[in-house]
């Protein structure tokens, strides 16, 4: 079991040359052989999967293919990835790490963890990880998509989906909107997390990151 609850002393961020292609399917980086959806595995475990900035969190996986070394990384959509420890994989091919989250991730966009090997080709991805503020709420940018069967499901501006809850006020499909409110995992809805809607006002139109992988 491989235990990183910090970086390194005196380590940067490091701005790993990746790009996420859609929402929780692949990376690629400046590597001859960029990864595809196939090439990538989901991280089994994430435990938990909402907590402010120096939450611990929980990762096992056995299913990414052997390699000699494992780099842990934390990251949004579209941005470079912060390298949160390195260490081995275990003889029988599992991967166990307690990462913090850092203190620089902020709750406006879903973060995920991933792996890499030593040559940081990266072989496994987690589901999406909430960072909420002190009060356990996070912040999106969005729009409405449906209201179906008493669910309202609202996608961000980085392709994940979530359920809304509370009051909506007018919000229609189509809207733009930035959602603020408490996220949990959905009961009545349980296709993606919840919002706990406390504010929500339309904003402008935008358009969502789809980065081209990097050859």
């Amino acid at each position: 079991m491989i235990r990183f609850l910090q970086r390194r002393a005196g380590s940067p961020v490091v701005a790993l040359p990746i790009l996420l292609l859609t929402a929780g399917t692949a990376f690629a980086q400046a590597h001859p052989n960029p990864a595809t959806p196939d090439s990538l595995r989901q991280i089994q475990t994430m435990e938990p999967r909402i907590g402010p900035p120096g939450t611990e969190v929980s990762l096992y996986t056995e299913n990414i293919p052997l390699q000699a070394r494992v780099v842990v990384g934390l990251g949004a959509i579209g941005t470079g990835f912060e390298e949160l420890g390195t260490g081995d994989q275990g003889e029988f091919g599992e991967i166990g790490a307690t990462v913090r989250v850092p203190e620089t991730a902020t709750w406006d966009r879903a973060v995920v963890f991933i792996i890499f090997n030593g040559n940081f080709a990266p072989t496994g991805l987690s589901e999406p990880f909430h960072v909420t503020d002190g009060d356990g709420r996070i912040q999106r940018i969005g729009t409405i998509e449906a209201r179906e069967n008493g669910c309202v499901t609202f996608e961000d501006r980085d392709g994940y989906f979530y359920t809304l809850a509370g009051d909506l006020g007018e919000g229609t499909t189509g809207d733009y909107v930035v959602v603020e409110g408490a996220a949990s995992r959905s009961v009545a809805c349980p296709h993606a997390d919840t919002i706990e809607v406390d504010r929500m006002e339309e904003t402008e139109p935008f358009e969502r990151p789809r980065p081209e992988p990097l050859r």
